[in-house]
C-alpha cells in the first residue's frame, strides 16, 4: 500500500512537472524534427540536383565531340538556368565559354566567363573564369578592366598565374617597374617544377632585369 501511495505521488509530481514545461518541450521536439525532415530533404534535393546536371554534362561532352557550339551554349543555359548551384554549372559554363571564343564569339564567351565570376559557388572555377576573361581583355586592350578583374582575391594555387597575368598587363601599358615586381611574384608563387616558371622568366628578361637585380 506503501508503494502504491510513493508511486502515486511521484505520478503526480510528473504530472505537475509536464503540465509546467511539457508544452516547451514538445515544441522544442518539433523544431527539431523539423529541422531534420529539412536537412533531409535538402539532402535528397542536392543529390537529386547533382545527378540531373550531370546528365547535362554528359550532354556538353557530346557538344563537344560533335564540335556544336550551339548545342553547348544550350546546355550552359539550362545548367545555368536549373542547376546554378551546383559544381556542373561552372564546369559546363567553361567549356562553352572555350568553344566560343574558338569559333570568334568573343562576346559570347565573354558573357559565359562572367556568368561564372558572378557565379560559381568554387573558387577554383571563378578563379579560372577570371584568368580567361583577363586574356580576352587583354586582347581588347582593356587594361584598367582587366587589372581590375586580377586585383580580386585568388587561391594560393592560382597567384602564380594571376601575378603573370598582371604583369602582361603592365607591360602592356610600358609599366615595367611594376611589371617586374608583377612577373618576380609570379616566379616566388609557381612551383619550381612548373614548366611555365620559364615563360615567367622570359618575359622578365625581355622587359629588362636591373643589373643589381638576381630576377
Amino acid at each position: 500500500m506503501a508503494y502504491d501511495l510513493e508511486e502515486q505521488e511521484q505520478l503526480e509530481s510528473l504530472k505537475r512537472w509536464w503540465k509546467k514545461h511539457g508544452n516547451w518541450i514538445t515544441w522544442v521536439l518539433i523544431a527539431v524534427l523539423g529541422c531534420y525532415a529539412v536537412y533531409a530533404y535538402w539532402g535528397y534535393y542536392q543529390r537529386k540536383q547533382t545527378a540531373q546536371a550531370s546528365q547535362l554534362y554528359y550532354e556538353m561532352q557530346n557538344a563537344v565531340m560533335s564540335d556544336d557550339n550551339e548545342r553547348a551554349l544550350r546546355v550552359a543555359k539550362d545548367t545555368q538556368e536549373k542547376f546554378g548551384r551546383t559544381a556542373y554549372a561552372p564546369m559546363v559554363t567553361l567549356v562553352a565559354a572555350k568553344m566560343a571564343y574558338e569559333e570568334n564569339k568573343v562576346d559570347v564567351a565573354k558573357t559565359q566567363l562572367q556568368w561564372v565570376v558572378d557565379n560559381a559557388k568554387q573558387d577554383g572555377y571563378k578563379a579560372i573564369a577570371r584568368l580567361r576573361l583577363a586574356g580576352i581583355l587583354l586582347d581588347e586592350k582593356a587594361y584598367d578592366e582587366g587589372l581590375k578583374l586580377l586585383s580580386a582575391g585568388f587561391p594560393e594555387p592560382f597567384v602564380g598565374l594571376a601575378e603573370d597575368r598582371k604583369g602582361d598587363f603592365l607591360v602592356a601599358q610600358n609599366k615595367l617597374d611594376d611589371a617586374r615586381t608583377a612577373y618576380r611574384t609570379a616566379l616566388e608563387k609557381t612551383s619550381p617544377d612548373d614548366p611555365g616558371r620559364q615563360l615567367i622568366q622570359l618575359k622578365l628578361e625581355e622587359i629588362g632585369i636591373p643589373p643589381d637585380s638576381k630576377g
